[in-house]
């Protein structure tokens, strides 16, 4: 095997080991099979092409094919030949599978299940990644740039992960990384020569030498310091109940500091506040509104074994305008706007703002809180809520009983009825739910029929001190108990409305506090609140149901279309009015339902009904090439920043030339107005220039020769066949050899234009990829480079050779064995 493909496949390797990452976001290892079926097949492709001497570029090709036969074995499309041969519908099929990895990657949280788009988009970009580090670490001979692509990797799981990335990965890809690096040292030892030491005695390639070892300990000590460090440094982790003030809980949240609100356990916040034995003020709300409902926090929707969790939102910027669903409103429903000021205390430390449902004008709040219409929750990815003071408009809904019964059920291709119907399957909840819906004909009696069955007459009861959890486990658990409190009450009901085929999700928020005397609600850890809200059709949107046991919850509310299924006698208040003090959460008007989906599918949150409006989400990946390319970017800028400082330099100074007689009657020509220093630090900038236009273009350069006989071998040799480039290579050595050895230097020389020349007739003499290279990765500028890194590294090991030596001197040893004796 030569060098090159050995080096070839241990880049294929770091590439598998620099994935590790990604384990941390995949429920199952498919996605490291598939990748290490298709980066084994562009190793492969690549050795093959090599093995027929293709170029750069042909070997390139060949991986790009190698990964496109890969991808077609692993993820057919049912048009492909001879099951691995790509036709026009396998790229059409390669683009679905794009195209639906965008919508899976807002449905599902980490952990991620085996679905196809995914494990495509995971594939894809590892076998990208494979082909890159495969160019720059055996086509480019650059494999310490192999690590930007590797990191690239890396930084899926940290931009999506829940928690902190785990240690474990991280270091495992540092492993391939440094193995590469070591295996591409190594061939370059074997392909230098033998070594030997001053005796002669020949030394083995793999004999650690003090320079070697020194690296290589430098090499372990930064990737403890970077596995370690996030560890150590207070505030780079913390608990989940911090962010809801000190109450105990679980999590990751970040406090003060932002952060998705995909990160929070609203539930494990709930709990924790609710079992606190203080008090806690948490947050001042005052409203032009008689009679509110409870002021939202968050939303939990997404239904899996384990339980409710949240799902992580997606919104645009509250200061582009909100939607208002006022003016679309349905026979039955009622629409009124108000205005509420909110003062959060520095209790509530949350990514998430306390708003009534739904907002539709926001004031005193920058472009870094987002609103997300499907949630209707008021997020930040970089600010908190601790300490806020903000204002907004909202419009609050009532709905008529005979408006919701009358409102058809969503159709079933329906995303929100997909998406917020799915659960896990538990025997006994649907058994429950086909005993409590018989003989209903419409969505808001079976659900007035789930609602009416969390009774007191029923047997249920409140307490605090039940076990927390939503699992299908615990709500078997409380249906059978009926002991519980407002979290088990919501997704209890939210799970039954779902078996009912009903789009059904937990909010969770504040019930309304103690009012004081400037009408302002106070509101502690005591009213945060959980209760179920159900999706209706007819453009109803969202309403609220909430089935605690109102006596048991401090500010509880109840409304005309949800009444107090425990009150000695059930007032109900006349359909679309304001006196049921618990009105509900508005809904989305006639439209939500569509354009909720449309917010799924696209992954946008609307402020309209106008696709213009539209807030562009920018990909992650976008942001990972854009840093990728500016660190390209840098040596090419840094030769072209000390090109332009010569070009300077190398301006022709203004001279006169005077005639003067001599001694002995003849008479000399005298150039005056010139600086003799700097018409020799022009010549020595426009030589500099022209050495490391030659190390660019690859023009050897012998560092022992005069600048004439440079000049003179480069005419000859290189610049043979273009004449002026040829004059001005000798003007340029010419003015060298006088700016070296001469009193005089050599004044008035147009040397940037013979720069120039010269420039050019060796461009035109290189082939492609050495002209790309000297514009975008110019050797002179790595050389530079490697050079002050072996000399800075030179200095640390002698610096520490010399520490080493004064420890010694002092070594109690050293100083036992000095002493006579006795």
């Amino acid at each position: 095997m030569t060098p090159h493909r050995n080096i070839g496949f241990v880049a294929a390797a770091a590439t598998l080991l620099a994935a590790a990452p990604l384990s941390a976001i995949f429920e199952r290892w498919t996605w490291l099979i598939q990748a290490t079926i298709v980066v084994a097949v562009v190793a492969g492709s690549a050795a093959l092409s090599r093995l027929a001497r293709a170029p750069l570029w042909g070997q390139v090709l060949a991986m790009l094919a190698g990964l496109t036969l890969g991808l077609t074995w692993i993820f057919p499309g049912g048009t492909e030949l001879l099951a691995f041969i790509p036709t026009p519908g396998t790229f059409a099929h390669f683009g679905e599978l794009m195209q639906t990895s965008l919508e899976d990657m807002r449905s599902y949280g980490v952990k991620v299940p085996d679905v196809d788009s995914l494990l495509f988009l995971a594939v894809l970009g590892i076998g990208a990644v494979a082909v890159v580090v495969d160019v720059l670490s055996v086509g480019l001979r650059r494999p310490a740039l192999a690590g930007l692509p590797m990191l690239a990797i890396y930084s899926v799981p940290v931009a999506v992960y829940l928690d902190s990335v785990p240690a474990t990965p991280f270091v495992v890809g540092a492993a391939g990384y440094l193995w590469l690096l070591v295996t591409d040292n190594v061939d370059r030892v074997r392909r230098f020569g033998r070594r030997f030491t001053g005796e002669g005695r020949d030394v083995d390639v793999w004999e650690a030498s003090p320079l070697a070892a020194a690296g290589r300990r430098l090499a372990v000590v930064g990737v403890a310091v970077a596995v370690a460090l996030p560890l150590a440094v207070p505030g780079m982790t913390g608990g989940l109940m911090n962010n809801v003030g000190a109450g105990p809980g679980e999590g990751n949240g970040r406090p003060g500091q932002g952060g998705s609100p995909g990160r929070i356990d609203l539930f494990a916040a709930l709990s924790g506040q609710l079992n606190q034995s203080q008090e806690t003020e948490l947050v001042k709300v005052s409203t032009s509104e008689p009679s509110p409902f409870y002021l939202r926090l968050g939303v939990v929707d997404d239904l899996r074994p384990s339980g409710f969790q949240a799902r992580v939102p997606t919104g645009r910027p509250v200061t582009r305008g909100l939607p208002d669903p006022s003016e679309r409103a349905p026979r039955g429903v009622e629409r009124q706007r108000y205005r509420a000021t909110v003062e959060v205390s520095k209790n509530l430390n949350m990514p998430l703002l306390p708003v009534y449902a739904e907002p539709v004008k926001a004031d005193d709040l920058n472009g870094n809180w987002l609103y997300d219409s499907s949630q209707q929750i008021v997020f930040s990815n970089r600010e908190n809520a601790r300490g806020k003071n903000y204002s907004f408009e909202y419009v609050r809904s009532t709905f008529s009983p005979a408006a919701l019964r009358a409102a058809p059920s969503l159709p079933s291709d329906s995303q929100v009825k997909r998406q917020l119907t799915d659960r896990p399957s538990v025997p006994a909840v649907e058994e429950l739910v086909d005993e409590l819906v018989k003989g209903k004909s419409n969505d808001y009696d079976k659900v007035r029929a789930i609602y009416e069955y969390f009774s007191v007459e029923n047997g249920f009861t409140y307490s605090l001190s039940t076990r927390d959890g939503s699992s299908g486990e615990d709500i078997t658990d409380f249906l059978a108990t009926k002991v519980g409190y407002c979290q088990q009450y919501a997704a209890a009901m939210a799970w039954l409305v779902r078996a009912a085929g009903i789009p059904a999700r937990v909010a969770v928020g504040f019930t309304n506090g103690s009012k004081a005397d400037s009408g302002t609600y106070v509101l502690t850890n005591r009213n945060l609140h959980a209760w179920t809200e159900v999706n209706f059709g007819n453009g109803i949107g969202w309403v609220p149901f909430d089935a605690t046991p109102a006596a048991s919850v401090q500010g509880s509310v109840r409304s005309a279309w949800a009444p107090d299924t425990d009150a000695p006698e059930e007032v109900a208040p006349s359909p679309g009015s304001t006196v049921a003090p618990g009105a509900a959460d508005p809904s989305a008007g006639p439209n939500e339902a569509d354009r909720l989906d449309k917010d799924t599918d696209q992954g946008l949150a609307l402020g309209g009904s106008d696709p213009a409006e539209q807030n562009r989400v920018w990909p992650w990946w976008l942001a990972a090439a854009l840093a990728l390319l500016a660190l390209f970017a840098v040596p090419g800028l840094r030769r072209s920043t000390l090109r332009r400082r010569r070009r300077v330099r190398v301006r022709a100074p203004s001279a006169t030339a005077l005639a003067v007689p001599g001694q002995r009657g003849e008479t000399r020509e005298v150039v005056v107005g010139v600086d003799a220093e700097s018409a020799r630090a022009d010549a020595h900038a426009a030589w500099d220039e022209l050495l490391d236009t030659l190390v660019d273009f690859h023009v050897r350069v012998d560092r022992t020769e005069t600048p004439r006989a440079t000049a003179e071998r480069l005419a000859r040799e290189a610049l043979a066949e273009n004449g002026d480039a040829a004059t001005g290579v000798r003007l340029l050595g010419r003015a060298e050899e006088r700016a070296r050895y001469a009193r005089d230097p050599l004044a008035g020389a147009e040397l940037q234009p013979a720069l120039r020349t010269v420039r050019g007739a060796l461009a035109a003499g290189a082939d492609r990829r050495t002209r790309l290279l000297a514009a975008l990765l110019p050797p002179s500028v790595l050389q530079r480079w490697r050079t002050a890194l072996a000399e800075q590294s030179e200095r640390v090991v002698t610096a520490s050779g010399q520490a080493r030596t004064q420890m010694l001197r002092w070594s109690p040893r050293r100083l036992l064995a000095g002493r006579t004796a006795r």
